[in-house]
């Protein structure tokens, strides 16, 4: 379905960075993106500081420095080593991926958290849906939306006028 990220070419732009450490919610975000769209170039970060290392070409992914961002980071925000929260902190706090589109995949419905998200940059918070068709439905959206309409941000490469 995926390749694992370390064998990813650096190449090869990737649409999509899902940042998720649970298996299952793996399985179930993946599946409704490539019926989307079956060439998807769609990578998985099992932690929030894999995710970090990805997107910042730093530790096992040094060969991505300079390679082309994702066009969106879904991300979850209970994660091992380093939450979401952390995680869009890192993202917003880089020259180089500040402009990155983040889309907040949760299951919370505390206000604060979303304020939090929403202060840290989020361009997005979505709440996953819990009935399996609904969830399909939502991803397939974000997915079409993110990818289909809307406008990437230049390249951090690109001068900025």
């Amino acid at each position: 379905m995926t390749s694992p990220l370390p064998d990813f070419p650096a190449s090869l732009p990737t649409d999509i960075l899902l940042v998720e450490d649970n298996p299952l919610e793996v399985e179930l975000t993946l599946r409704p993106l490539l019926e989307l769209d079956p060439a998807s170039r769609i990578e998985v970060a099992r932690d929030g500081e894999e995710a970090l290392d990805f997107l910042l070409g730093r530790g096992a992914f040094r060969y991505r420095l300079g390679a082309p961002l994702p066009r969106l980071v879904l991300l979850g925000l209970k994660l091992p080593r380093l939450d979401g929260i952390e995680v869009l902190r890192g993202v917003r706090g880089n020259s180089r991926t500040c402009m990155t589109p983040v889309v907040v995949l949760t299951s919370s419905t505390d206000p604060r958290q979303l304020a939090q998200c929403y202060q840290l940059g989020a361009n997005s918070c979505v709440q996953k849906p819990v009935r399996h068709d609904e969830f399909r439905g939502a991803i397939q959206t974000l997915g079409r939306y993110w990818l289909s309409f809307n406008e990437s941000p230049p390249s951090a490469a690109a001068p900025v006028s």
